[in-house]
């Protein structure tokens, strides 16, 4: 297994829905020690990705702007560094920088700027939280601080930006389905898709416009599946829904304890129950 350091861990330069920053601990005695290639379809903030050991990465999410801001920071950090300090925490400010994506022009900004929106957002905005109207507008309200968001972390950012380059990461914005064929067959891949709800009003995709629903789950499954004929490593992040029961009762099936870290409700924060899905045996990285 993997052993959380914290001295070589680099944070994540944005909270995202799912994120997997408290649950690491656990999650991480799951993990295989001996990985050459890591490769997760659904990286968000990058939790996982950022704490572990490797050769070689393969990061993917369908989220244009996330992915831009990954890829800025990769190739042109200090740029990104410079613009995010200009930008100012203020009502008028947060409305101005939040409507960029209604401009008929947004997708010809470059891709500093909207990198650097999409940090200065989600550091400012309501809990932290990703969320999108049906046009995949950008509508969280602005956050209540008790004191003023550091906006610009840039000893991080910088941080981040010598682990991507450091551990020769290939940076994506596809669909998941789409990168099969280029996962090479020693590689291990881990999975943190959006959660099959355990209730009827627990759908919680709103972070991208598309919505996760059963047939999006079996779509996965028969992913996870194809993996496993290949004899590639998977390990998978998900609820503790009926249906992922079902879809994975061929592998292995672990419930651990998990911390909510974003929640549209404050209330709804605290201890919940998920599932960890491997197809190799646990104790072998153990």
């Amino acid at each position: 297994m993997q052993e959380l350091d914290p001295a070589h861990a680099v944070n994540p330069f944005v909270k995202w829905v799912g994120g997997k920053r408290r649950s690491l601990p656990k999650l991480m005695r799951y993990v295989p020690k001996d990985i050459s290639t890591y490769v997760e379809p659904f990286v968000g903030g990058g939790a996982m990705f950022f704490a572990l050991k490797f050769k070689h990465a393969l990061i993917n999410d369908s989220n244009p702007e996330l992915m831009a801001a990954y890829r800025v920071l990769k190739d042109k950090p200090y740029e990104l560094i410079e613009l995010l300090k200009t930008f100012k925490f203020d009502k008028e400010s947060y409305i101005a920088i939040r409507s960029w994506d209604k401009e008929k022009n947004f997708k010809k900004r470059s891709d500093v700027e909207r990198a650097a929106r999409l940090i200065y957002l989600l550091k400012t905005c309501f809990n932290g939280l990703y969320r999108v109207s049906s046009k995949n507008h950008f509508n969280t309200p602005i956050g209540k601080f008790s004191f003023e968001p550091k906006i610009c972390n840039e000893e991080n950012l910088l941080a981040v930006h010598d682990y991507l380059k450091r551990n020769d990461t290939d940076i994506r914005c596809c669909s998941y389905v789409e990168l099969f064929k280029e996962i090479p067959d020693d590689a291990f891949v881990y999975l943190d898709p959006p959660y099959a709800p355990i209730s009827k009003t627990s759908y919680f995709t709103s972070y991208q416009s598309q919505v996760w629903n059963d047939n999006a789950q079996r779509t996965l499954a028969f992913f996870c599946r194809e993996l496993d004929k290949r004899g590639i490593r998977f390990m998978q992040s998900n609820s503790t829904a009926p249906i992922c029961f079902e879809l994975y009762k061929q592998f292995n099936i672990t419930t651990l304890n998990a911390k909510r870290f974003i929640n549209a409700d404050v209330a709804g924060r605290g201890d919940i129950k998920e599932l960890v899905i491997t197809n190799y045996d646990i104790e072998s990285v153990l």
